[in-house]
């Protein structure tokens, strides 16, 4: 059902007039993407125009999650884009969720990230090295939106140094025992399975790190209080607490020992996400400092019509573009199966700073109408900060970067 819609939808073309958002300004030109990407864009637009820029704001201000919106999120497909149709996605490439969660954050970075973890962090790994039953176990329920998972990696005392995980596995019989805490995970209050990393072998350091996959409840597994954030606070994050926790012995996903090398290819693929996500919130900054500029006088005259208006505008269009480009670089390459783990890198460091000092640029050209939530370029700068932290700080970017820069020069 949910692959069939979004396909159809695409062949079709958008059911939805356009509105204000496209007459304010857009980016993409037509020769730029094959049709059906254009399409899917459109779709994607149409959807966050109606259904989630109108919430955003008090989502945010209730800390309240988009259930709806992610149920009709998955109905369209986009929460299992490159899943293949037998296991009820919509089998579509990575360049293609890239546009289309960039679309989905430009309406509600929340729900942005809400898809990004459920796409690249849960299904992404159990897609890539699940067993054919644990694909039909784990994956088909959460295609259509009436679950979602999470992905348990980060610890409260090792966030970036993902080998030194203190969470333990330990073989029991018939079972494996969890102990530990995951912290900062997205969507634990609502993800019905989660991807854990524990460690089976302390002695074999990042070797001894095992992938699990855990249901949701599940004796022996809590939920930490839901954190207060800055941004993004329509999605959930807390951590879990595991307390002699017992999963089947066949919960392991791909092979023991290999925890390690998952979860960095897995991280991989999220930044092409996170990357997206900070694509749609930059945008959404810019939108709305050119429609705050059009409108607003000054000495007479549009914001606009001033030089430094222009230059500032300027600027953040360049930023956002070239982000843009990295990003669907990094998409292509990991469609053609060639290696993107550098272009991944530097999609997200750039889509995330960018965003940033987009976000930031929108509220001096809004003046005092920037600092207030009457507007929502205050929410954006918000939104926008956590892309430099999340599956791997801008820090870890550059040295992801620098790493594969200097093996090139060696080899």
């Amino acid at each position: 059902m949910a692959a069939s819609l979004l396909v159809r939808g695409c062949r079709r073309g958008p059911a939805i007039c356009s509105g204000s958002w496209r007459q304010l300004h857009t980016i993409y030109q037509s020769a730029e993407l094959p049709e059906t990407h254009q399409m899917l864009r459109q779709t994607c637009q149409d959807f966050a125009e109606k259904e989630l820029t109108p919430i955003a704001g008090q989502l945010d201000k209730e800390h309240r999650f988009p259930g709806t919106q992610i149920k009709k999120m998955g109905e369209l497909g986009l929460l299992a884009m490159d899943v293949p149709e037998e296991f009820g996605g919509a089998s579509l490439d990575y360049l293609a969720y890239a546009i289309a969660l960039e679309e989905i954050s430009r309406g509600c970075a929340s729900s942005g990230v809400i898809m990004s973890v459920n796409n690249s962090l849960y299904l992404g790994p159990i897609l890539k090295f699940g067993s054919k039953q644990q694909k039909q176990q784990w994956i088909s329920p959460f295609t259509s939106g009436d679950q979602i998972g999470c992905f348990a990696l980060s610890e409260p005392g090792n966030g970036s140094d993902a080998g030194a995980a203190s969470t333990t596995a330990r073989l029991d019989g018939d079972s494996w025992v969890l102990n530990g805490t995951k912290a900062w995970i997205t969507n634990a209050w609502e993800a019905s399975a989660a991807v854990v990393f524990a460690n089976h072998d302390k002695s074999l350091k990042h070797k001894g790190i095992t992938a699990f996959l855990v249901p949701m409840p599940t004796p022996g597994l809590s939920l930490g209080k839901k954190e207060d954030k800055m941004g993004i606070r329509a999605s959930s994050t807390a951590s879990l607490i595991f307390e002699d926790c017992r999963i089947p012995k066949d919960s392991v996903l791909g092979e023991m020992g290999m925890g390690f090398k998952i979860a960095m290819q897995t991280l991989d693929m999220g930044r092409i996400g996170i990357a997206a996500q900070a694509l749609g919130i930059a945008q959404a900054s810019l939108d709305c400092a050119v429609h705050y500029a059009e409108n607003r006088m000054a000495f007479g005259s549009p914001l606009t019509k001033l030089q430094n208006i222009q230059f500032k505008l300027a600027d953040m269009a360049l930023a956002l573009e070239s982000a843009r480009l990295l990003t669907w670089r990094a998409a292509m390459l990991k469609d053609n199966r060639k290696p993107f783990s550098k272009e991944a890198a530097m999609a997200k460091l750039a889509a995330s700073e960018a965003a940033t000092r987009i976000a930031h640029q929108a509220i001096q050209i809004l003046g005092g109408m920037g600092y207030v939530t009457e507007m929502p370029a205050e929410r954006h700068y918000r939104d926008a900060r956590i892309t430099e932290i999340y599956e791997g700080t801008s820090e870890i970017q550059r040295l992801v970067i620098a790493g594969h820069l200097l093996k090139s020069y060696r080899s």
